[in-house]
């Protein structure tokens, strides 16, 4: 029996739900949620959509996942773990239900599961480290299969599939630092006169990144500006890897020079970086070394910062001058009252009254 695989779903819609249409579907899909995030991550997108974790040697974790069916008839969904790469900036998900070590050590139960039309069921994924595991980080895909049943004469089956990937790293500590720097942008021309720029990006700490992010452009021909254009998603680095993120910009845009400013993400982490590049008729202009930028909050933040400890620290000196010449004053009340009293005693021992 012939196997094809018609989709393997690791793009995640923004609401967080992956979804993969079966071949009998008409309409409707098979979707997979993550219901589960991390005290420590709850401000992450990443950990709100894949399973990203730093786990321990020996340690077990616990997600839970929603299984969903909107077509208008009852589907029969498989639930399992399997292998993934990263590769040339892609995250790939094994074919079929190849393994590797993080795969082996991800169950899911149940196993399978029959969803009713327009309803959801859940599962739980465990995640059990051997004691002795190797450190470092490892991918997997989580998936949720439907298979049609064999096309009359032709023993085909077909395979939909839709997937949360698994982001794990393995080791004592804390989880590994993720950075990365922008080394360069290149503006491109296509053929067919569509602008691109390309954002040079090297992946220089310890954990794999998903990159999106928005690029302005300002100071153009005229003092034209434009943007923000949003980077295309589906860039992953692998620890160490170098790879370019594509912006796709309007198709009227001028030739420039331009001053690029690029902000790029990869879950709660940020860098921003600028550079001056010019289109091309055609092809691509050399690279242009970006210079990195801070957030364009921080200096104006730093400053008030100042002018507040500035005013602060005057009002205290003021408040402690005016404290010290008021208990001087006191003081001295008390001396003359004294010295008063006492010239008065002695005026009325030399000049008894009549």
């Amino acid at each position: 029996m012939l196997v094809v695989f018609a989709l393997i779903a690791l793009v995640v819609a923004p609401a967080g739900m992956a979804t993969a249409a079966p071949r009998q579907a008409t309409t409707g899909s098979i979707g997979l949620r993550l219901l589960d995030v991390p005290v420590d991550a709850g401000n992450d997108p990443r950990a709100q959509i894949y399973i990203v974790d730093h786990l321990a040697l020996g340690a077990v974790i616990h997600r839970r996942i929603e299984v969903s069916n909107t077509t208008a008839s009852p589907v029969h969904v498989i639930v399992y773990a399997a292998a993934a790469t990263i590769e040339d900036g892609t995250f790939l998900g094994a074919a079929g239900h190849t393994q590797n070590d993080l795969s082996t050590w991800t169950s899911v139960y149940p196993d399978s599961v029959d969803v009713a039309a327009k309803s959801s069921e859940l599962a739980l994924v465990s995640i059990t480290v051997p004691a002795d595991a190797a450190p470092g980080e490892q991918y997997g895909v989580v998936w949720a299969e439907v298979r049609s049943a064999p096309a009359t004469g032709s023993g085909i089956v077909q395979v939909s599939r839709v997937g949360i990937r698994l982001y794990v790293s393995v080791g004592p500590g804390g989880a590994p630092a993720p950075d990365f720097t922008i080394d360069s942008l290149t503006a491109i021309r296509s053929p067919d006169g569509q602008p691109t720029v390309l954002a040079t990006v090297r992946n220089t700490g310890g954990r794999a990144l998903d990159m999106s992010g928005t690029l302005q452009l300002a100071a153009g021909p005229g003092g034209l500006s434009a943007g923000p254009f949003t980077a295309t998603l589906g860039t992953t680095l692998a620890i160490g890897d170098t790879e370019g993120v594509t912006f796709v910009l309007d198709k009227q845009l001028p030739a420039g020079p331009w001053d690029a400013r690029i902000t790029l993400l990869s879950g709660l982490l940020a860098h921003s970086a600028h550079a001056t590049i010019t289109f091309p008729i055609a092809g691509a202009s050399p690279p242009v070394p970006a210079m990195s930028t801070r957030a364009g909050w921080l200096y104006p933040a730093a400053a008030a910062i100042v002018v507040l400890l500035s005013l602060s620290v005057a009002a205290l000196i003021h408040t402690r001058k005016r404290r010290l010449a008021a208990r001087r004053d006191r003081l001295r009340g008390r001396s003359d009252q004294t010295r008063g009293a006492g010239q008065w005693t002695r005026t009325w021992g030399k000049n008894p009254a009549p």
